[in-house]
């Protein structure tokens, strides 16, 4: 544990010193604030509201969850592996008295707490942005609703990111990496509409799986079996990334 400790902070210095952390947080502040600007000037020009205070960090998520925060979990995950083999940094932190499984799990973890504090950032500034502009329908019944689906959005985009983990240890070149997960999303949003029936199976369609949970009407079976699907694809997607890492000659 001491040498998996030291690894993971270690880790954790080197994702806050990337631009790309900042980029994204600035990204998302943007998001926000669009939104907010658009929903408000619909508001006062047509008259007509949109969203109430708690609605809108729903409308903000199923934004941010298709499009910035895989977008950056793939860079984060593509400089975690193929950034520093190709600069070869990978080899001084193996020097360490650390195992690979200790690295491997590492950086994954901060891979996770990555996509977990920006989802935890952008509902705290929407749901801020909400209940300034729109106070007056403000519940605890939909905050609580919103905390949900932010939490339970980490999952299946966690998953997605293995994707890109298992990728990144496949091929050599990071950009390659990154075009073939943009195609990989790309194919999983696709087969998830053409095969309705088995969309489960594509992790990408259950970026708002959050719905079921926040429904009128619950579905417990579907919601058991796409936590299975997703706790089956993300031990299968750890478990082939780390043996290919493990096997990697750097």
């Amino acid at each position: 544990m001491a040498g998996f400790k030291a690894a993971f902070l270690n880790e954790g210095v080197k994702l806050r010193k990337k631009k790309k952390l900042l980029a994204a947080v600035i990204l998302s502040t943007l998001a926000v604030m669009i939104g907010q600007i658009a929903v408000t000037t619909i508001k006062h020009g047509l008259g007509l509201r949109i969203v109430g205070s708690v609605e809108f960090p729903l409308v903000v998520l199923q934004f941010f969850s298709y499009t910035i925060l895989p977008l950056f979990a793939t860079f984060v995950a593509i400089d975690m592996f193929n950034g520093e083999t190709s600069s070869n940094t990978m080899k001084i932190t193996l020097l360490r008295p650390v195992s690979r499984f200790g690295v491997f799990s590492a950086k994954v973890l901060n891979l996770a707490l990555f996509i977990a504090g920006m989802l935890l950032f952008v509902m705290v500034i929407s749901l801020l942005a909400g209940l300034i502009f729109n106070p007056s329908t403000a519940s605890l019944s939909g905050i609580f609703k919103v905390i949900l689906s932010y939490i339970l959005t980490f999952f299946p985009v966690f998953v997605f990111a293995l994707i890109v983990v298992l990728l990144a240890n496949l091929i050599q070149g990071g950009l390659a990496v990154f075009f073939l997960s943009i195609l990989v999303f790309i194919a999983f949003n696709f087969l998830g509409i053409i095969f309705s029936a088995y969309s489960s199976f594509f992790v990408t369609s259950m970026f708002d799986w959050y719905m079921l949970w926040i429904s009128e009407t619950t579905n417990v079976f579907k919601i058991f079996r796409q936590v299975l699907i997703i706790a089956g694809c993300g031990i299968m997607l750890f478990t082939t990334g780390y043996y290919l890492f493990d096997r990697k000659d750097l």
